[in-house]
């Protein structure tokens, strides 16, 4: 599993000019998911994500996670980014999971993460996204599986 995280103060996404999920202070997640991925990684993901101390405290170093601020997260799944460009100029997929597969365990994760008591907002699986966002900080990281 591989999630880029973007620190953010507002975020929607739109699937066909209508909004499916918005919040306001939290993290946007692009969540990608490969062949092997499942339950573990997702508790992985669900439980380094929440608790990742990212957010700044009262003397401007991050020391506060997600959970410490009550933050939100908008999920977005993004096969994309098992995209593999090293060979040609057409990316190649063949890393990123089936649809199936890929969307039980991006529902598995959103599950994880709501039980920690996060506000999971959501895009729509498989579908054409517009996301727009402010990124906060801006702070991004790249958060993968062991």
């Amino acid at each position: 599993m591989k999630v880029v995280l973007q620190r953010s103060k507002q975020a929607f996404v739109s699937v066909n000019g209508e909004v499916t999920g918005q919040i306001d202070n939290g993290l946007v997640l692009l969540i990608g998911i490969t062949h092997e991925d499942g339950e573990k990684e997702a508790a992985y993901m669900a439980e380094k994500i929440v608790n990742l101390r990212i957010f700044e405290d009262d003397s401007g170093k991050m020391n506060e996670s997600l959970l410490d601020r009550g933050g939100q997260i908008l999920s977005i799944s993004q096969f994309t980014l098992y995209g593999e460009t090293k060979k040609g100029r057409r990316p190649n997929f063949m890393g990123a999971a089936k649809p199936d597969h890929a969307e039980k365990v991006y529902n598995l994760f959103n599950s994880l993460l709501e039980q920690k008591g996060v506000i999971v907002e959501k895009g729509v699986f498989g579908a054409m996204m517009d996301v727009s966002l402010v990124n906060d900080g801006p702070v991004t990281l790249i958060v993968e599986t062991p």
